[in-house]
């Protein structure tokens, strides 16, 4: 007959289940994450980018590491509701429909919904969901303005839409990076937190390497695309 366990045994046992249930649903995500990038072959290393782009904005405010740690995954996670948006829309070369469009401004619930089955992702949630809302209360898909936009998510927002504007797309190529910042220092106050616009113009001012060494490792090759 086996010795009853002690407390503290039961208690590590449950410890480490919960651990390995955490890095199988973690994995599943991930696994996610990669058909929708698999799906659009111009938006691969978009996730991986955003991510990075976030972290760098992160530093640069001055956040806590464990804001930066939801940053990283957050910004990872940013479109993971895009597994639930028809593949001929997200493929799309012409311009989206107004339909069309309708059903992509669907992916931030989506994701919500994905994500909430786990507790462990809880901080990123609000990055997910609210990273298309804009400073002037004109986004999606609640309309929150301001600083009731949570912190994180204005980051990947900014993040996200510089890597969207930096990057190539099937209708058009990358844009340059004067007419990058005269965008972003035209949407502050309206699409993006000022704060936060101000500390990507800062890092594009002083830190443009850090930028391009993030865009060479996630770079699309031509036999990519």
């Amino acid at each position: 007959m086996e010795p009853e366990k002690t407390i503290e045994q039961v208690s590590e046992e449950l410890k480490n289940t919960q651990a390995k249930l955490e890095q199988a649903y973690l994995d599943t995500i991930e696994t996610l994450r990669y058909t929708v990038d698999a799906k659009d072959s111009y938006t691969k290393g978009h996730s991986e980018r955003v991510s990075e782009f976030s972290v760098l904005i992160g530093k640069q405010l001055g956040i806590s590491s464990d804001d930066m740690y939801a940053l990283r995954i957050g910004g990872l996670f940013h479109d993971i509701g895009k597994i639930g948006i028809p593949d001929y829309i997200l493929t799309k070369k012409d311009k989206l429909t107004d339909e069309e469009y309708e059903q992509i401004k669907k992916h931030p619930l989506i994701g919500e919904q994905i994500l909430s089955n786990a507790t462990i992702f809880s901080d990123i949630i609000p990055i997910v969901k609210y990273h298309h809302e804009r400073f002037d209360g004109n986004g999606y898909p609640e309309h929150l303005k301001g600083e009731a936009i949570p912190l994180l998510a204005r980051i990947v927002s900014v993040a996200d839409a510089f890597d969207a504007m930096a990057s190539r797309r099937p209708y058009r190529n990358n844009v340059e990076i004067n007419k990058i910042i005269e965008e972003i220092s035209k949407n502050k106050n309206t699409q993006f937190d000022p704060a936060i616009a101000d500390a990507l113009l800062e890092i594009i001012k002083n830190n443009y390497p850090a930028i391009e060494e993030i865009q060479q490792r996630y770079e699309i090759h031509e036999e990519d695309a």
